[in-house]
């Protein structure tokens, strides 16, 4: 049971706070547009098909990370995504109404990731939690099951809590963290250990099957302090799991922010599979921001629904007709026929697959969700404008270094213009190194606003600097890091992947993913003769064409993992600052001291180089260069 405790109290108790408000908060002449669209802001490519039905269906989401309002933006492919969280209140309530007609099962799922992307769950006040005004919109759909994700447990103790006392209660045992638990204070004041949510719900579905549901959340490493992450092998072998699969269901809902592939389903799906051989499995993933599908057996299908709102999965499943005619039958189980479908979440979409028409889709509870977001907007000034952009400034569709590129943009003009503003070291030349996975998002052509800077940079590293490097070591850092050294360079930073992926960070695995498909798909002229719309276009290792809209795949240009600013034109001994951000500082150190043997740097000779963080860098240059 969910420890009825209070969010203060125990915030107190424990002697944490809160965690602080985001910078950029700057009080100027400015006006709020965040506008509702009937439309996408561009021409969207409409579905292909219509979506294939079975007898339980399930619209799945997860990573939304805040994107709430849709992909307002008008450079492709951003229409393609535009549909806010208003669109999909009123598309979930038009095909429940498709399910009662058709005398189905539709359910409903998230698995986890709320916080962090964007303005409304980041751009809070001072006083506010990161991602609780946000998370009261996903409150106001009717989610059947949801799971926690890392992104819940990483922004410090205060907003795990949140998520105990506030989202886990109004879902009544449906919210679920099969292997999470958070440290809270009980009656007697003694510290106790406790799901944030619950380990697995057993519920029926309107057509009355008996459903078993489990949470699961990956070998995360990064939680808050007073949170604990079991880890999946030894959830597996708890006596309450065995209890909880003991009884045989009409079929298993087993949802997770863990992705489909190269992870740790399998271990929880032959766990289920050794008590129960033929019992349908249905299970939906996350984290890795992919679309991916794959089956462990005939009778079983997992699902991952990308990131960001650009994705909402579909899964559906005809079950043994022997067993819906005669629940008691011992006939031998077969494969089921299962689909799954990607959609494009916009409002071409919605309204193709519910038959509606632009002026019968929108729901009340769609207008009232729109509404409010826009509010909240309002509310935490994310229209704010610093400047305007004056093209798109590419992730990953442009290469590095170049006009177009967003890294180009942050270390090599951006970071140097807003770092040099009162800054007594700002006539010292330097070196500026930062991991290119700082950077989240692209930033696009026009008003560069106060979301916008959330959702290209969002991390809030703080600059620090070595004084008096030589510039030939300096200059050498950059390479070493990259993996561009000798061999026993490159060692150091062995086993850096596995360890980021533990922590969370899942920007490797997406980026991957890109370059296959862009790979796959063919060169950029091919690209363009086959006179499609760019977008997602997956392959996974189910059966037929998953994606919902056929799309030609996004350019992709790999990027290296750090990136540094413009080397200055000064002699080889030359002393110079070596300015980075935290995130590295370890790892930075370490090829330091392989490049030279004049001196040990450690963190005692690390110095605060700014009180500008990285989140707060794009939006300083822009009020300086974009104006």
């Amino acid at each position: 049971m969910v420890l009825a405790v209070s969010l203060l109290s125990t915030l107190l108790l424990l002697g944490l706070t809160t965690v602080n408000a985001c910078p950029g908060d700057d009080s100027h002449s400015h006006s709020h547009s965040q506008i509702k669209r009937a439309n996408p802001s561009s021409p969207v490519t409409p579905p292909s098909r219509p979506l294939v039905w079975g007898d339980v269906n399930v619209i799945h989401t997860t990573d939304t990370h805040g994107w709430l309002l849709g992909h307002q933006k008008a450079s492709s492919p951003e229409p393609n995504y535009s549909g806010d969280f208003g669109d999909f209140a009123s598309f979930v309530t038009h095909m429940k109404e498709i399910a009662l007609q058709k005398d189905v099962d539709l359910l409903l799922v998230d698995t986890g990731d709320l916080h962090d992307g964007t303005g409304l769950s980041d751009g809070f006040p001072p006083g506010g939690l990161d991602g609780h005004d946000s998370n009261q919109f996903i409150k106001q759909l009717p989610y059947d099951v949801l799971s926690i994700g890392n992104h819940e447990l990483s922004d410090g103790y205060a907003v795990a809590l949140d998520m105990h006392t506030d989202f886990a209660p109004h879902w009544n045992g449906r919210y679920l963290s099969s292997n999470v638990n958070i440290t809270v204070f009980d009656k007697a004041q003694n510290k106790v250990s406790v799901p944030v949510g619950e380990r697995f719900v057993k519920f029926r579905t309107r057509k009355g099957r008996k459903v078993t549901s489990l949470g699961v959340l990956f070998d995360f490493t990064g939680n808050a302090p007073n949170t604990t992450v079991q880890k999946v092998e030894d959830m597996v072998k708890e006596a309450w799991f065995a209890d909880a699969i003991k009884d045989a269901p009409d079929f298993f809902l087993l949802i997770g922010h863990m992705p489909v592939s190269r992870d740790n389903w399998p271990t929880v799906y032959n766990a289920v599979r050794a008590v129960h051989p033929t019992t349908p499995i249905l299970i939906f993933g996350g984290h890795t921001h992919i679309r991916d599908c794959l089956q462990f057996d005939g009778r079983s299908m997992a699902l991952e629904s990308g990131r960001y709102m650009e994705t909402v999965g579909w899964m559906s499943v005809k079950l043994d007709k022997h067993l819906i005619d005669s629940p008691s039958s011992t006939a031998p189980a077969k494969n089921l026929t299962f689909s799954r479908r990607y959609l494009d979440p916009n409002r071409v979409t919605y309204e193709f697959h519910t038959g509606r028409k632009m002026s019968t889709f929108d729901t009340p509870r769609g207008r009232d969700i729109t509404q409010g977001l826009n509010g909240l907007a309002q509310r935490f000034d994310l229209s704010f404008q610093f400047g305007t952009a004056p093209h798109d400034f590419l992730l990953n569709r442009a290469p590095f270094p170049s006009n177009d590129s967003l890294l180009t943009l942050f270390i090599q003009e951006a970071a140097p213009v807003a770092l040099a503003i009162n800054n007594t070291r700002a006539s010292i030349p330097n070196i500026m190194i930062t991991n290119s996975g700082s950077q989240r998002f692209d930033v696009l052509a026009g008003p560069f606003t106060k979301n916008d800077q959330f959702t290209a940079s969002p991390f809030s590293d703080a600059f620090l600097f070595i004084p008096n490097v030589p510039f030939s070591v300096g200059n050498s850092v950059l390479p070493a890091l990259n993996h561009q050294g000798a061999q026993e360079k490159r060692r150091i930073l062995e086993g850096r992947e596995e360890e980021e992926y533990k922590r969370g960070y899942v920007d490797r695995r997406y980026m991957v993913w890109l370059e296959e498909m862009a790979r796959r798909e063919g060169a950029a002229e091919k690209r363009a003769a086959a006179n499609l719309t760019l977008g997602y276009v997956t392959t996974d290792s189910c059966p037929g064409v998953g994606d919902d809209t056929i799309h030609t795949p996004l350019p992709f240009f790999s990027t290296p993992d750090f990136i540094g600013s413009v080397p200055p034109n000064v002699p080889t001994t030359t002393p110079i600052d070596l300015v980075f951000v935290d995130f590295i500082e370890t790892q930075l150190l370490g090829i330091l001291n392989s490049l030279q043997k004049t001196q040990n740097f450690t963190t005692a000779d690390v110095k605060s180089y700014s009180p500008i963080l990285a989140n707060q860098v794009l939006g300083v240059f822009a009020q300086q260069a974009w104006n």
